[in-house]
């Protein structure tokens, strides 16, 4: 039976869980439909203001299923093309998604799940918890946005070594270089990913949306062009309605109570 996503709501987090432990929750074109599907839902609902994807049991995401892989390949090149595409469409959609998204990472991230953790806002990763791009060990090439991902945050020479060698790293040297934001005791990494997913829930959805965006483009944009952006950002959320609740909880000396 393939993997499957399985969703739930934690108040305002919306947890998704790639669920099939007896493979270390690989990947399935159910999970990839599923993931995307359930984001463009969360992304229209008002009562959604982060998400959390992680693994069930030990695990976070081995990647793509490697029986799969030997069955698209005796299928011909069409199966894996459409498999892949379905697996990018995810990663943009985890990219673009305008609320916060967590990655809460136990055991092993692999693979395309080493890339579907890349695409998260934020990581938060159990101490033992293994980093592996594993292509390397099959003949292959790295596919879900890793290699790019990890050339915004590690010098080009580790992350070649990393693909090349499928030498696999561990959270703590993440944690050090800056990819994972929060490390968690073993077995803690969801019960921290949620306080911290909790959090962001709380802040002004409007301005979580526009440092995202400003944050993400900034890398393709020059100073010029990216102090116009944060210049029309500011302003839009100077006057939305969450920015008038913002500056009378301040002058009140209360939290803010923000809305949609």
């Amino acid at each position: 039976m393939p993997s499957e996503l399985l969703t739930e709501r934690r108040g305002a987090v919306l947890v998704l869980t790639i669920s099939d432990p007896a493979t270390r929750n690989t990947l399935s074109s159910q999970v990839l439909a599923a993931g995307i599907e359930s984001l463009g839902v969360a992304e229209s609902d008002p009562q959604v203001g982060a998400v959390v994807l992680r693994g069930a049991g030990d695990h976070f995401c081995a990647g793509g299923n490697v029986r799969g892989l030997a069955e698209r390949r005796e299928a011909g090149r069409a199966a894996q093309r459409q498999m892949i595409e379905h697996l990018h469409q995810l990663v943009e959609s985890l990219r673009s998604f305008p609320k916060p998204v967590l990655a809460a990472v136990e055991g092993a991230a692999a693979g395309a799940g080493f890339g579907l953790a890349l695409a998260c806002d934020l990581v938060v990763a159990a101490q033992d918890a293994q980093f592996t791009l594993s292509y390397g060990r099959l003949g292959l090439s790295p596919d879900a946005g890793s290699t790019w991902s990890l050339l915004q945050m590690l010098p080009r020479t580790l992350v070649q070594r990393l693909v090349w060698l499928a030498e696999p790293i561990d959270a703590a040297q993440l944690h050090a270089a800056g990819v994972v934001g929060w490390l968690a005791p073993k077995g803690e990494a969801l019960a921290q990913a949620l306080q911290v997913a909790d959090r962001l829930a709380a802040m002004a959805p409007n301005a979580l949306a526009s440092a995202k965006e400003l944050v993400q483009l900034a890398p393709t944009r020059s100073l010029h062009q990216q102090l116009a952006a944060e210049r029309d950002h500011f302003i839009d959320n100077l006057f939305h309605a969450n920015g008038a609740e913002g500056l009378q909880a301040f002058f009140e000396k209360r939290p803010p109570r923000f809305g949609a």
